[in-house]
Parts: C-alpha cells; structure tokens; sequence
C-alpha cells in the first residue's frame, strides 16, 4: 500500500513544526524542509558553487556557509534566491525521497515539512495538505520569542509568501493551533485517523 503524503502549511509561527513533531509522535515520518535546505549548505558542490557566486566572505569562521550572510543577499535579490533555490532544491529533493524511502514498516504517513510548500508545487506530490492557523498576535508572541523579531520583520519575512489566505483556501484542512501542545495533536489525530 502506497503511504499517503501530508503537506503541512501555515503563517510563519502558526506552529508547522509542532504540528510536525506531533506528526512523528503518531507514527508518521517527517521530511523537514529547512533542515534538510541546511544540510544542503554543508555538501562540498553547493558551499563551492556559493563561493564562486558571492564570494568567501559568505563562509563563517570554520568555513562553513553563513545563513545569515546568504539570507542577506537573497533577501535584497530575488534573482540570487532563485539562483540558490536551483542549487539547492534538487538536493532536497533527493534527500526527502531517501528519507521517505527508507520509511520503516508500520508508518502511518509521510509528511511534507517545507514554509515554501506552495510556492515551491510541493503541494503537487502531497494527497493533503494541513494548513496549520494561529491569529497574528499569537505568530507575532511566537517569533519575538524564539527569533527576537518585531512585527516590521514578520511582515518583511511574510511579504514574500503566498497570502495566508490563498494557502489556507487551497489546504484541505485547517487546524487552529492557538491552544496547547494536546490540542494541536488531538487535531492532527483526528485527520490523520481518516487518512490511515
């Protein structure tokens, strides 16, 4: 039988990797976007190609790639984000279907981890897609908490996204996660019971 594939969504601190933990926690195995994009910056090919693109002072003192220095540039060019995201992406790619392939006997579902999951048509290869809710003031508590951002920064970051209202309309569910650790799971539960 052909697992299914969850694609989680959401607003930046709506609490996709909660929802993704909680996710693992009920047997699913979860390919997490961001780590993988990070372990990408690590591979020899990707840190020399950046190199040459930007130069060595995008590396930090032990000579790995600097996020931050990278981020700064894509941030200010959409021209070099694209150009990393062909770097990389093929990486990514290979490395979630090696993750999903190796799924042990007895998982649930495969989960789709990734902030970009519509821009990117990852949603394409997903059977559903959970958008992941929070009110903005609650998004904004999150991020001032665990990133030190302000909400001109959470609108920067999120200006660049899909419109929360576009990704929700094209989720299949909605979960609001402004509750508790044991709502968020309850709630996943409940849809991943109808999938499986």
């Amino acid at each position: 039988m052909t697992l299914p594939v969850i694609g989680l969504a959401g607003g930046i601190g709506a609490g996709k990797s909660a929802a993704a933990a909680a996710l693992q926690s009920l047997g699913c195995v979860v390919a997490d976007a961001d780590v993988l994009a990070k372990a990408a910056l690590d591979a020899e090919h990707i840190r020399s190609q950046v190199v040459e693109w930007w130069g060595a002072d995008i590396l930090d003192a032990e000579g790995r790639v600097d996020r931050a220095a990278i981020a700064a540039i894509v941030f200010e060019q959409p021209d070099a984000l694209e150009q990393l995201e062909g770097l990389i992406h093929p990486e990514v790619d290979a490395q979630r279907q090696a993750i999903f392939g190796a799924a042990p006997e007895g998982t649930r579902a495969l989960v789709i981890d990734a902030p970009l999951l519509f821009e990117a048509e990852l949603d394409s290869l997903c059977d559903v897609v959970i958008f992941i809710d929070a009110s903005r003031e609650t998004r904004l508590a999150r991020v001032a908490d665990t990133r030190g951002w302000d909400a001109r920064e959470l609108d920067r970051r999120e200006v660049r996204q899909l419109a929360l209202d576009n990704k929700r309309s094209q989720a299949d569910h909605v979960v609001v996660n402004e509750g508790g650790p044991e709502a968020l799971h309850a709630a996943l539960e409940g849809i991943l019971d109808t999938l499986t």
